[in-house]
């Protein structure tokens, strides 16, 4: 008998690993997964039970009497009660003590899990991104019985009988344990591996219901930010006080394959060493898919997406890195290190054992403004009316460069940083301007997409006075907006 022993608990990381995908559509078969796994790998437990093939009637926490290699039918025999049908069909409740009876919750919540059924709810509602939603309408059955987009749909989810399915569903999920490594097939019967897998573990309870500890909040890069998550995430006197609001533009059609692309990118980062992967890019700029060979670094929330960060080729190959929409991305394919169509600025990173990592982004991002940290950083020159600095510039914080200056300040940045042929214009407009509006200068990225909508929204509160063609390229949208509405 294998002496590995599996007591993990169904905490979200772990259902999200066994899922392979999206959590909302596979939730059900990912808690069926953690069951097999503990029917196969919990605790040896000394029972009056010594024969092969006695069945434990769906008690998770002890490992079913059955030999390190075995048939489906074995498992079945063992696992199910004895009158449980063995054709393909889903199981009718023809025994109440047949595991097939039990429903989600009952396998999820008891004595043996110690589990608090409404911290799991509210920690996998939390990692789906689900709202408490009240009259919302339930998914199609047809179209998908187990996907999720609200609390009710997991109420409902969790009345189901886990194990009422056919055999062909649970001979897939002997498949998938096999492909992620629980178990080996040999010789037509499934094998009991020496070595359990890497997977996201916590076996201690009260960890798995506080998780939100400073350092699980290290991805939060707003110091006041994650201090508030840290306090207030919890309910106080029954009532939740704090909520987090962001602006999310992924369409609903497309937000399974941004968590399926999350969940590869996460299993690809565990492997040693990480792979360059191809991406197919549905790129908006060049209007067409392209194919980019990169080395992928990490993943970043910024203004209303999701982003993969990645070195090697962008879609327009002007540059060596490039921030990658999740939800424009088609397909990953990871590849050795020794193909030949790896670009060489990849290799020779490779080679010197020097990939990039996380860090050198966020030193690029730190330099000038705009999330597209790879574009040329410029100086620019901004001025704000006076009483609308004061109600809304003054005292914020909007990057490390954007600092204010006075208005001789502001002279002096134009005479050392244009070029003669524009230089006497922008002083003339300076000198036109009042001496009491706010004048500040920031390093930004030329071209970044986020710069650009944050100069509109401020508009026309603020002047952007150089570099000269951005002045000259807000002037003709300024001109085009005009036109739209005094046509």
């Amino acid at each position: 008998m294998s002496e590995q022993i599996f007591l993990d608990l169904p905490q979200v990381e772990l259902l999200q690993w066994l899922a392979r995908g999206s959590l909302k559509q596979n939730l059900l078969r990912a808690i069926r997964l953690w069951v097999w796994l503990r029917s196969l790998y919990g605790s040896v437990r000394v029972a009056s039970l010594t024969v092969e093939g006695a069945s434990l009637y769906g008690e998770t926490s002890d490992r079913l009497l059955l030999d390190d290699s075995f048939t489906f039918a074995r498992w079945r025999d063992a696992f199910f009660s004895p009158t449980h049908p063995k054709k393909d069909v889903i199981p009718q409740l023809h025994d109440a003590n047949c595991p097939c009876a039990k429903t989600t919750a009952e396998w999820l919540f008891n004595a043996k899990t110690g589990i608090s059924e409404t911290q799991w709810k509210r920690s996998l509602l939390t990692h789906l991104n689900l709202s408490n939603s009240v009259g919302e309408t339930k998914p199609s059955a047809a179209k998908n019985p187990c996907s999720l987009k609200s609390e009710s749909d997991l109420d409902e989810l969790l009345k189901r009988r886990l194990f009422a399915v056919t055999r062909r569903s649970l001979q897939a999920d002997l498949e998938i344990l096999e492909q992620l490594g629980w178990l080996k097939y040999q010789q037509q019967k499934y094998h009991r591996v020496s070595n359990l897998p890497p997977r996201p573990i916590i076996t201690n309870l009260e960890a798995a219901s506080t998780k939100l500890n400073t350092d699980e909040l290290n991805f939060v890069n707003q110091e006041d930010l994650a201090a508030m998550a840290q306090n207030l995430s919890q309910q106080i006197g029954g009532i939740q006080r704090f909520f987090f609001k962001l602006d999310y533009v992924i369409p609903r059609t497309t937000i399974d394959s941004v968590d399926d692309w999350q969940h590869k990118l996460r299993e690809i980062w565990g492997q040693t060493p990480v792979p360059t992967i191809i991406i197919n890019y549905n790129s908006a700029r060049l209007g067409k898919y392209v194919e980019c060979f990169v080395y992928p670094v990490c993943i970043y929330y910024v203004q209303r997406a999701v982003y993969l960060c990645a070195f090697g080729e962008s879609p327009d190959r002007n540059h060596d890195w490039y921030n990658f929409r999740l939800d424009r991305i088609q397909n990953i394919t990871p590849i050795s290190w020794t193909n030949s169509a790896i670009p060489n600025v990849l290799k020779q990173r490779y080679q010197k054992a020097d990939l990039p990592r996380p860090e050198e982004i966020e030193a690029q991002m730190s330099k000038a403004w705009g999330f597209d940290f790879y574009l040329e950083p410029r100086l620019m020159l901004l001025r704000f009316e006076q009483e609308y600095n004061e109600c809304y510039i003054h005292n914020t914080f909007r990057h490390d460069t954007f600092k204010a200056i006075a208005y001789s300040q502001a002279e002096r940045l134009i005479k050392q940083n244009t070029p003669p042929s524009q230089q006497q214009e922008l002083l003339k407009i300076l000198a036109a301007r009042s001496c009491d509006d706010a004048y500040y200068r920031v390093y930004y990225r030329h071209g970044d997409n986020n710069v650009s909508m944050r100069l509109r929204a401020w508009r026309p509160k603020v002047e952007v006075i150089m570099p000269w063609d951005l002045r000259q390229s807000i002037a003709a949208d300024v001109s085009k907006e005009f036109h739209l509405y005094h046509n």
